[in-house]
């Protein structure tokens, strides 16, 4: 919502500060500039990464305007689903969970978290640290430092969208440059002709330098930032999720264990410790200070 507020607020500035000088809008209406940009940003787009990252790129768009989904709700659920898993595996044992890391769509504690489930990155995220625990014959050190690798090579895949539209935003004044010139080669063609006419060309060819400069830094450039900051929190969540398993398997109880992933929710989302029991409690866990 407030990318699209944002939007909007650049660009009504933008024409309205024309407007108030007077100026015709008509003048910036100039569809071959839009053409020698826009064609010129998107191939270079094109040259520069291979298809999976394109895909990315329009799914990192398109997922800014949507707003970030790591949320209060998401961790409140996050930690209770954690809960769950762990408070089990104390009852039960890890082998117990081999079931649900094998088989998540038919476990009973995942079934229960659909959106959770719907992650894939998130739920092979936690199953394979449970997989990895269960089985044994690794030490908590160790495998933390694998999950932070797994968690380090996401988040680079996750940057590469991002600065691949860095790129192109980067690019976008240079181009305009180049659709300017283009406007100037052809007005020097059109010289000895009516003064009107060459300064209509003119005023086109600066269009485009205009156009290259406003996408850059009041469009494509803040679309890219977002894009970055919602990679950022998705990386917090899983350091959330790195800290529960990686304390539990060194032994802290379920209870400890989720209270330290609450201690590393960043703060603007982070549940406080009377809420987040009393979710748990309410949504049918155990109360948190039983548990202990």
């Amino acid at each position: 919502m407030f990318v699209i507020i944002g939007i909007v607020v650049v660009f009504g500035a933008v024409v309205g500060g024309y407007l108030m000088e007077h100026g015709n809008l008509k003048v910036l209406v100039q569809p071959a500039e839009l053409v020698v940009l826009g064609g010129a940003a998107i191939g270079t787009l094109l040259i520069a990464n291979p298809l999976h990252i394109l895909k990315a790129v329009a799914g990192g768009v398109t997922g800014v305007f949507g707003g970030s989904k790591y949320d209060k709700t998401k961790y409140l659920e996050t930690m209770k689903m954690m809960f769950e898993l762990l408070s089990r595996a104390r009852k039960e044992g890890l082998m117990a969970l081999e079931s649900d890391s094998d088989s998540p769509e038919q476990s009973t504690i995942f079934s229960r978290y659909p959106k959770f489930l719907a992650d894939r990155y998130a739920l092979a995220f936690v199953c394979d640290s449970i997989r990895m625990a269960s089985s044994g014959g690794i030490e908590p050190f160790d495998a933390d430092q694998m999950i932070e690798n797994d968690m380090e090579v996401h988040h680079q895949e996750a940057l590469t969208p991002i600065v691949s539209l860095s790129s192109v935003a980067d690019s976008l004044p240079g181009l305009g440059i180049v659709a300017a010139v283009l406007g100037v080669v052809i007005t020097m063609g059109s010289l000895g002709g009516p003064p009107e006419e060459i300064g209509k060309k003119v005023a086109a060819a600066l269009v485009g330098t205009f156009l290259g400069i406003l996408l850059c830094y009041g469009l494509v450039g803040p679309l890219a930032a977002n894009m970055s900051k919602a990679v950022d929190d998705e990386h917090a969540y899983y350091q959330v999720l790195r800290v529960m398993i990686v304390a539990f398997m060194k032994g802290t109880a379920p209870t400890l264990a989720v209270e330290i992933g609450r201690r590393a929710i960043p703060g603007r989302v982070r549940p406080a410790f009377q809420e987040a029991e009393m979710y748990i409690k309410e949504k049918g866990g155990a109360p948190v200070a039983a548990a202990a």
